[in-house]
């Protein structure tokens, strides 16, 4: 395995860092553009689970794992951008850099990271091949992000002044080192109090709805929509498994070929679990879903399919 670190975007003084795993093999090959989770506030580009890595690399796919300015130092909008630069600059400098199609790109996040997949399938353009979204969300001011969360609130109560000062005043795209290691106390006061949407686009949905229609990607679904593979457990505590739902329900509208493929039991962060089999079996309905679109040269013009709910 060959990996190589750039950096694809510059904002003041932040480098925004991308890391390119190559995949063996006869040149020119797919592409799939990671995107960590962490709530917009947490994580970096490191955040892949080595064994889901081996599998794509093994499957002849090169991986570019990115980072993205983190909230709340960052707004939403901002963030959104560095999404579609990162598409931009593999689709411009990957051909040369590391030898990937430009025409055969998914992207895949866990998440949040599955929440900005999904976005990618409209504010995107071209769009991507494919998009494959783990337990993320289409619909980010509903009560279940605008609202305390009862799962959350069985925790201590995190202060206003705890949260602020688990955060700065410096824009940042990698919140990996141990200076950031109290940032998920802010997110838990965000969960507990039902602010993350307000925070993190500096609307107030309940004042401003309107505000919100361009960053829930379930209000967005058209039938030029990517083929989209949707995972989720049905006992996620963190994103409601019905998130994953909803989107898929609005995709077979739509008439967006699309599976969603149900996890009984599983939780937030299922899929880190490689050696269980039924996380085994899922991840191979990944490559399988990747490997119907990817393996064939160019851009192919998918029909529309339905939902299999595995």
């Amino acid at each position: 395995m060959n990996k190589q670190t750039y950096t694809y975007k510059v904002v003041g003084n932040c480098e925004i860092q991308a890391d390119v795993y190559e995949a063996s093999g006869r040149p020119p090959r797919p592409a799939i553009l990671f995107l960590h989770g962490g709530a917009l506030i947490l994580g970096s580009r490191e955040g892949i689970h080595p064994g889901q890595l081996d599998r794509h690399l093994n499957a002849g796919y090169t991986l570019i794992s990115v980072d993205y300015r983190l909230a709340p130092e960052t707004k939403l909008p901002a963030i959104i951008e560095d999404v579609q630069d990162a598409v931009r600059w593999v689709r411009e400098r990957g051909p040369e850099l590391f030898h990937i199609d430009p025409d055969r790109l998914a992207v895949i996040g866990r998440s949040a990271g599955g929440y900005l997949t999904l976005m990618a399938g409209f504010c995107v353009h071209p769009r991507p091949s494919a998009l494959v979204s783990f337990y993320g969300y289409g619909d980010i001011a509903g009560p279940w992000y605008s609202r305390p969360d009862p799962f959350y609130c069985r925790e201590p109560a995190v202060t206003r002044a705890e949260a602020d000062a688990a955060v700065g005043d410096q824009v940042i795209s990698n919140a990996a080192g141990p200076e950031h290691q109290n940032r998920g106390r802010y997110y838990l006061y965000c969960r507990q109090q039902g602010l993350w949407p307000k925070e993190v686009l500096g609307r107030d949905p309940d004042k401003q709805p309107c505000d919100f229609d361009p960053f829930c990607p379930v209000r967005n679904v058209t039938a030029d929509y990517p083929p989209t593979l949707l995972l989720h457990g049905d006992e996620d505590t963190d994103v409601p498994y019905e998130q994953s739902v909803l989107m898929a329900d609005t995709l077979a509208r739509a008439g967006v070929e699309h599976q969603l493929l149900t996890v009984p039991g599983g939780g937030h962060g299922f899929d880190g679990r490689m050696d269980e089999p039924v996380v085994s079996a899922a991840f191979e309905t990944v490559l399988c879903f990747l490997g119907g679109i990817l393996d064939q040269p160019g851009d192919p013009k998918r029909g529309a399919g339905g939902g299999v709910n595995a």
